[in-house]
C-alpha cells in the first residue's frame, strides 16, 4: 500500500513538473510573438532600437544597463502608459501578457 502511494506521488510530481515546463515553454513562445507583433518594428529583434524607426525616435536599447536595471514596476508601467513616443499598451495587452514581455526583455540583456 506504501509503495503504491509512493509511486503515485512520483507520477503526480513528474505530471505537474511536466505541465509546468510546458507552461513556460509555452509563455516564452506567447512573449516572443508580443515582442514581434508590438516590439520589433521599433526596438529591432534584439532589441537593441537599430532600426530606421528606432534611430529615427531615438529608441531605447532594451538591452543597455540603464534598461534591465528598471524595476518590473517601471517596466510594465512603461508598457502600459508608453513613455514619450512609445504607445501605451494598457487596455491593448492582458496584464499577464506585459508581465510575460517584461520577463522577455529581461532575457535580452
Amino acid at each position: 500500500m506504501a509503495r503504491r502511494n509512493l509511486l503515485r506521488l512520483a507520477m503526480f510530481v513528474l505530471v505537474t513538473s511536466v505541465l509546468g515546463l510546458w507552461t513556460l515553454s509555452s509563455a516564452a513562445q506567447d512573449a516572443a510573438a508580443t515582442y514581434t507583433s508590438k516590439c520589433k518594428m521599433c526596438h529591432g529583434a534584439d532589441g537593441k532600437g537599430d532600426t530606421p524607426v528606432g534611430k529615427k525616435m531615438g529608441i531605447r536599447d532594451l538591452t543597455s544597463a540603464d534598461v534591465q536595471k528598471a524595476s518590473d514596476a517601471e517596466l510594465t508601467g512603461i508598457i502600459k502608459k508608453g513613455k514619450n513616443k512609445m504607445p501605451a499598451y494598457d487596455g491593448k495587452l492582458k496584464d499577464s501578457e506585459i508581465k510575460d514581455l517584461v520577463a522577455y526583455i529581461r532575457k535580452m540583456k
